[in-house]
């Protein structure tokens, strides 16, 4: 294993801040989506069990908050084995999602820094997962270049195992060890983005434009539970964190 996340610590703390950066705010993050997200341990904190919690809630002003946690700015990865274990809420309108995007975001944008999403689950499809690539010309819900796996009972009756399989110009996903997708560059109406290192994020999206995935309030609160993060084989870079603390 070259690195994990384990989630240890005590019931109620934030995940560990010299990893995790919190991206706030709301305005539907390019897809309708009604959530705004907030600065840990408000919507993300350790359960005390050796998993992080990433809950959904209703608030009182009729808006919806959540988190929306990345790994920008503190470490990136290049190839390898990248899974997560995790048990996904159920309910029409939840959309959680694993995934990385690349390093040069700032530079070139999106989807000029390209995406790998290694797993995301919409409540209005409950027994199916997505695994995608986004990049120029092959971006945006439903126009990626991925499959849908269905398994054989709900996705979100138990904790699961989300994994790609990231190698120079091949990437493949699998749920618990059953590889479902391969794609290569002859897959890719478009410039092969996948040989650069990209981050790591993980969040709780509601709503927003996924077909048929409308929010539904009595969905809330719904929680994304994370027992652990964890990279094997992969060329990993650290930058500098910041001081202490969620910027």
């Amino acid at each position: 294993m070259t690195w994990s996340e384990e989630f240890d610590g005590p019931a109620g703390a934030p995940p560990d801040p010299s990893v995790w950066v919190a991206e706030v705010g709301g305005g539907g993050w390019g897809d309708a989506q009604e959530q705004t997200y907030t600065r840990p341990p408000a919507n993300a904190s350790l359960t005390g069990r050796g998993e992080l919690a990433i809950v959904a809630r209703a608030e009182a002003d009729g808006g919806v908050s959540s988190a929306r946690l990345t790994t920008r700015g503190r470490v990136a990865f290049r190839y390898g084995v990248i899974a997560a274990r995790m048990k996904v809420p159920a309910g029409a309108g939840v959309w959680p999602a694993f995934w990385l995007l690349g390093t040069d975001i700032g530079e070139v944008g999106w989807p000029g820094c390209g995406e790998i999403d290694v797993m995301e689950h919409v409540g209005a499809d409950p027994y199916s997962v997505h695994g995608t690539v986004h990049g120029p010309g092959y971006a945006g819900v439903g126009s990626g270049i991925g499959s849908r796996h269905v398994t054989p009972s709900l996705l979100s009756d138990r904790f699961r195992t989300y994994a790609v399989e990231w190698k120079p110009d091949e990437v493949s996903w699998s749920v618990d060890g059953h590889e479902y997708f391969r794609v290569t560059p002859d897959d890719i109406p478009g410039p092969w983005l996948f040989n650069r290192p990209f981050f790591l994020l993980i969040n709780l999206a509601i709503g927003g434009a996924w077909p048929g995935n409308e929010a539904v309030a009595s969905t809330l609160p719904a929680e994304l539970l994370v027992d652990w993060i964890r990279v094997v084989g992969s060329e990993i870079s650290y930058s500098k964190p910041s001081p202490r603390g969620y910027p």
